[in-house]
């Protein structure tokens, strides 16, 4: 009778495990052994194909689907600080013909650089420029912070040493030419940034 609880109350438990990291997407594992899951568990969901492990500590369920931007989510479960910036969030806005390589992120001033299997191109950022022009996408159940177009424009001219001239202003024009942003988010981003004056005639170019 025993041995009948304990299966009973195992795949109870492991019925409650799967669903926790299905409704969250991608789960850490210390979440759920802050949610009362052992590691034990874990190993097991994972053997029996119940769960997959997707990176180091990074669970989601069997049946979920990786997405384009897998990466951008999965780097955000690893390093919640991150703000998907500059190149990266060129591609994921789809502005500019940037393909990279690396994942390109944003954290905050002094913060050290974090392990990640993954190539990431961290860039350290200030305030304000650090927390202006964030958005917000759900990403495979992940809210992921993105800069906008009008600010990841503006940023790359602030950051034109790293990112390439020739990308910023590829940004401006193609950002201006599929509308991904109106004169006054552009405006106020490039003053923000202090970089107005540097912006001021290719945006008199594209804007005549």
């Amino acid at each position: 009778m025993q041995a009948t609880i304990d299966i009973t109350e195992h795949t109870n438990q492991a019925k409650d495990a799967v669903a926790f990291v299905r409704k969250r997407g991608l789960t850490r594992a210390n979440e759920l052994i802050e949610a009362g899951y052992s590691r034990i568990s874990l190993t097991r969901l994972v053997r029996s194909g119940e769960l997959q492990r997707l990176g180091k500590g990074l669970y989601a369920a069997a049946d979920h689907n990786l997405t384009e931007w897998h990466d951008l989510a999965a780097v955000t479960k690893t390093v919640p600080s991150a703000v998907v910036a500059l190149v990266s969030a060129l591609a994921f806005h789809e502005i500019g013909t940037q393909v990279p390589h690396e994942i390109w992120i944003a954290l905050p001033e002094g913060a050290r650089k974090p392990a990640y299997p993954q190539r990431l191109n961290v860039t350290r950022f200030s305030e304000p420029y650090l927390s202006a022009g964030v958005g917000e996408h759900v990403v495979e159940g992940v809210n992921v912070r993105v800069y906008g177009p009008a600010k990841t424009v503006a940023d790359c001219f602030r950051m034109r040493s790293k990112v390439g001239y020739d990308v910023a202003i590829e940004a401006l024009r193609e950002g201006w030419r599929l509308r991904k942003f109106t004169f006054t988010e552009l405006d106020h981003f490039a003053r923000l940034n202090r970089v107005d004056q540097i912006m001021r005639p290719y945006i008199e170019a594209i804007t005549a």
